[in-house]
């Protein structure tokens, strides 16, 4: 690995990049992924949902650079500082640039934290570990709120290294309904019920956005969310970062394995969604799983 930039001889920051041409290169590869898979067009009302991490801000920046029509929207679990601090940064970097900002509660919405809600349902006998939790709410008050506010599709800050980990999580469960949704676009059911997702940091490394991040010196918080100790998916994450250090570009050849194949063959079907019987979103079942969590959450001892 050289120490000099492959473009002049500066000094490397990433990606054999110095920092000014590294800069432009990040960018550049993202307006490519928008344009390879034809994630959005200019029509385009779009959604940038923002935790106030590295990714997802670094997403509402180019985006919000490269002139779409953007408006950011956040889902505040309401873990302690942790949160909080998430909240502050969100709305420093919104105002900096003038991105409108929808700010979701899940005590608004629920009555109640994360935290909470994650203990009382281990009382009435639901296991699920706090990810899951969050990330069934989450994944509900943003397609809720995104369709009210007319979007026409969700931007979400996922990288390369996160898709790897998802995909061979897949792999691991043999769940190929799961593998199908996968892709830098996500889903393969088109209908009104769903907000289209999409990634424009299908092709960025964690280490590439975690440099763009710090060189943009944008207001983020680098440490993981409390709640996460203990995940699942952190066993994954760790098992494919020891394989990347012996054998580099393992976590790229897993995602051109996958748009080789799984997505390759993905075929988008209009066909009619199962809707929730109680709050009416699109489910698999009668019951969506945020139902049956809140559900739960009411029922006497």
């Amino acid at each position: 690995m050289t120490n000099k930039c492959i473009k002049c001889n500066k000094a490397v920051y990433c990606s054999n990049l110095c920092r000014e041409h590294f800069k432009d290169y990040f960018e550049k590869k993202v307006k490519r992924i928008i344009k390879k898979f034809d994630l959005f067009s200019r029509k385009d009302k779009i959604g940038v949902a923002v935790s106030g991490g590295k990714d997802s801000t670094s997403v509402l920046y180019i985006l919000n650079k490269l002139g779409y029509a953007i408006e950011a929207v956040t889902v505040d679990a309401v873990i302690g500082n942790y949160t909080k601090k998430n909240l502050e940064n969100i709305r420093k970097v919104c105002k900096k640039y003038k991105i409108k900002l929808h700010e979701i509660s899940f005590r608004k919405e629920f009555g109640m934290s994360l935290c909470f809600i994650k203990s009382v349902a281990h009382e009435k006998g639901l296991k699920y570990s706090s990810c899951f939790i969050c990330g069934i709410l989450r994944r509900y008050l943003l397609n809720k709120h995104a369709k009210k506010l007319k979007f026409d599709c969700l931007a979400t800050g996922h990288n390369l290294d996160d898709e790897a980990q998802s995909f061979i999580m897949n792999v691991f469960r043999n769940d190929l309904i799961l593998a199908r949704r996968q892709g830098p676009v996500s889903g393969y059911i088109v209908s009104k019920a769903f907000v289209k997702r999409v990634k424009p940091l299908y092709l960025c490394s964690e280490k590439e956005t975690t440099a763009y991040s710090k060189l943009m010196k944008f207001p983020v918080n680098y440490n993981p969310c409390p709640c996460c100790v203990g995940a699942y998916r952190r066993e994954y994450r760790e098992m494919l970062d020891k394989f990347e250090k012996k054998h580099p570009s393992v976590k790229y050849n897993i995602i051109q394995f996958f748009l080789r194949t799984i997505y390759k063959m993905k075929k988008v079907e209009d066909i009619k969604v199962n809707a929730c019987a109680y709050c009416g979103e699109p489910c698999a079942k009668d019951v969506c799983k945020r139902c049956e969590i809140l559900i739960a959450l009411k029922k006497d001892k």
